[in-house]
C-alpha cells in the first residue's frame, strides 16, 4: 500500500492563511448585518497576518534591516502627509509613537551598515523590542481611548509644547500616556483600522521581522 507524503506548511503560512480566513469571515459577517468585531480583535488578527506574512517574505539579514528602515520611513512620510496633506493634526500621543518609529528606523539603518552577525543581531534585536515596546503601549493606550463611549472620553488636554515647556519631563509623560479628548479622534481608517491600530499592528510586525533576523543568515 502507497503512502502519500504532503509537504509540510511552514507556520508564519499557516498564520497568514488563517488571519485571511478570519478578515473574510468578518466580512460575511458585516455583510449579514452583524455588529462589527472589538478593535481588539481586529488589531490583533492584522498584527498577527503582517507579523506572519513579515516573515514569509523575511530576506537576509541585512537586507532586511534596510526594509525595516525603509517601512519606518514609509510610515512616516504617511503620517507627515496625513498632518501636513489631510490637515490631521497629531495628538501628544502620536507624536511620541513617531518618536517611536524614528527610533526604530535609526537602529534598523546603523544595523544595516553594520552588518553585524548574530551577537549583534541579538543586541540589535533587544534595542528594538525596547523602542517598540514603548510604541506598542502608546499605540494601545490610544486605541483603547478611541474604543471608549463618547461620555468616557477624557476631555482635552494642554497641547504637548505647552506640557514641556511648564511641566517637569515625567510629569510629561505621565499626562501623554493617560491621554486626552483629542486622542481619542479617530480621524482616518483603512480597513476599519485607524492611525493607532495600524501603528500598532507595524510595531509588532517590527519587533517580529528583528527577533526573526537574529537566526536569519547574514
Amino acid at each position: 500500500m502507497n503512502t502519500l507524503h504532503y509537504r509540510s506548511l511552514a507556520w508564519p503560512w499557516v498564520g497568514l492563511l488563517v488571519c485571511l480566513a478570519l478578515l473574510a469571515q468578518e466580512y460575511m459577517w458585516r455583510l449579514t448585518g452583524l455588529d462589527a468585531p472589538l478593535p481588539v480583535y481586529r488589531v490583533s488578527l492584522m498584527a498577527i497576518g503582517v507579523s506572519c506574512l513579515a516573515l514569509v517574505l523575511l530576506p537576509p539579514r541585512r537586507i532586511g534591516y534596510f526594509l525595516g528602515f525603509a517601512v519606518c520611513e514609509g510610515l512616516m512620510a504617511s503620517a507627515l502627509y496625513l498632518q501636513y496633506g489631510e490637515g490631521l493634526e497629531p495628538c501628544p500621543l502620536c507624536v511620541f509613537q513617531r518618536i517611536c518609529v524614528i527610533a526604530m528606523g535609526l537602529v534598523f539603518l546603523i544595523a544595516g551598515i553594520q552588518n553585524p552577525r548574530r551577537t549583534g543581531a541579538t543586541v540589535y534585536a533587544v534595542l528594538l523590542l525596547l523602542i517598540g515596546g514603548v510604541g506598542v503601549a502608546l499605540a494601545a493606550r490610544q486605541v483603547w481611548l478611541q474604543s471608549l463611549p463618547k461620555d468616557q472620553v477624557p476631555a482635552c488636554g494642554m497641547g504637548l509644547n505647552y506640557m514641556v515647556d511648564t511641566l517637569p519631563f515625567t510629569d510629561v509623560l505621565r499626562k501623554v500616556f493617560e491621554g486626552s479628548g483629542e486622542c481619542a479622534e479617530k480621524g482616518w481608517e483603512l480597513l476599519h483600522l485607524t492611525i493607532p491600530g495600524w501603528t500598532l499592528v507595524f510595531f509588532v510586525a517590527m519587533i517580529v521581522a528583528s527577533l526573526a533576523l537574529v537566526r536569519r543568515d547574514a
